[in-house]
């Protein structure tokens, strides 16, 4: 009888501990952290694709027919102005400059005599114009020798870089024909494509755009050393894409940047009481972006926000929140509309102190 006595005795003890233990944990409420967005100045890097291309870039070409007899350069190699780069065979070119050497020689004496006689009466002054008419035109024919001579001979117009020199020593080269390509690399030009919204805010807020220096990031993500200048701005937009052309210039003394290269163009875009919330306080669906607003009650409601630029850690919200409007900052994974929480509010400074940019 004893022992039954005891055993009831230990259930009512440990049914009791449990009921409890229940109770307690039903008691517990997580605090959730909760903040608000960060009015600020502030200023992000906004990004262009951009097409690079060298200050000068030319394709050079054979101005006359003939065989390709020298090669003085290299593929890569860097020429300087005037630098004989290509011989095509001159031999038919020298022929044709003898020959009108020995005609203007003939031509010359030829006007020597009619001067002669015509100095004695015994030819008119009409004879005597036409022999310098001839002695003319045949100097002029032995100028043009010379110049199709000279064109056998290709030297570089500026000092750059030779590109591919696709023919081959005794290639037979047509007139007009390519024989390499020549870019000046010491500057470069970096083109890229700017919305019409982005251009108007550029062009109607010429006081507080910030600095017309851009930066450039290159195909692996790291930034060139140098920056750029926005030179110029194209005069229409293109109807088909709505985006009108800017161009950067970059300064290039490493010779890192080569013609056809691309990148992006980082633009600093000025910001005033822009509305700012960590990035950690939004979760995605469909590639729109929400929030959690929490009302004075606890009570959770996601909420679609627009992003209109993002920093590192931050986000930059043009609509869907309000200044004063508590968002949920932890735990975002692990409520659901209507959910009631405890809220524990921490400053929004307090907040973006802690990220690793911290806007100003």
């Amino acid at each position: 009888m004893n022992r039954i006595v005891m055993f009831l005795g230990m259930c009512a003890i440990l049914c009791n501990t449990s009921c409890k233990s229940k109770k307690e944990v039903k008691e517990e409420i997580v605090k959730y952290a909760v903040t608000t967005p960060l009015k600020v100045d502030t200023s992000f890097a906004k990004e262009f694709v951009s097409q690079i291309r060298s200050v000068r870039n030319i394709e050079i070409r054979a101005l006359e027919k003939g065989y390709l007899q020298n090669i003085y350069v290299d593929e890569g190699r860097f020429v300087k102005k005037g630098q004989l780069l290509f011989r095509i065979m001159p031999t038919m070119y020298e022929a044709e400059v003898l020959k009108a050497v020995a005609e203007s020689k003939v031509a010359g004496i030829e006007l020597q005599n009619t001067k002669l006689l015509a100095d004695k009466n015994v030819v008119s002054k009409n004879e005597l114009s036409m022999s310098q008419a001839k002695l003319d035109a045949v100097n002029a024919e032995l100028k043009l020798a010379r110049i199709h001579l000279s064109f056998t001979e290709i030297r570089a117009p500026f000092d750059g870089t030779i590109d591919r020199i696709p023919l081959k020593l005794g290639s037979l080269v047509d007139e007009g024909q390519l024989l390499t390509s020549l870019s000046d690399n010491s500057q470069m030009f970096a083109y890229f494509n700017v919305s019409e919204p982005d251009y108007l805010d550029y062009q109607t807020n010429i006081k507080n755009r910030g600095s017309t220096k851009v930066n450039l990031l290159l195909a692996n993500n790291l930034p060139l050393h140098y920056q750029g200048d926005v030179e110029t701005i194209e005069s229409e937009f293109n109807s088909e894409t709505g985006n009108i052309a800017f161009r950067a210039r970059f300064p290039n003394p490493d010779k890192l940047l080569k013609n056809g290269e691309t990148g992006k163009v980082l633009m600093t875009v000025p910001l005033h009481n822009a509305l700012v919330i960590p990035q950690k306080a939004t979760y995605e669906i469909q590639d729109k972006k929400y929030v959690f607003v929490v009302d004075k009650n606890g009570l959770v409601k996601s909420r679609n926000i627009t992003v209109s630029a993002q920093m590192p850690d931050l986000y930059i919200v043009s609509s869907g929140l309000a200044e004063n409007d508590q968002i949920l900052l932890e735990g975002v994974q692990n409520v659901k509309d209507d959910n009631k929480i405890m809220a524990a509010y921490i400053a929004p400074r307090q907040v973006v102190a802690q990220l690793r940019l911290k806007a100003e």
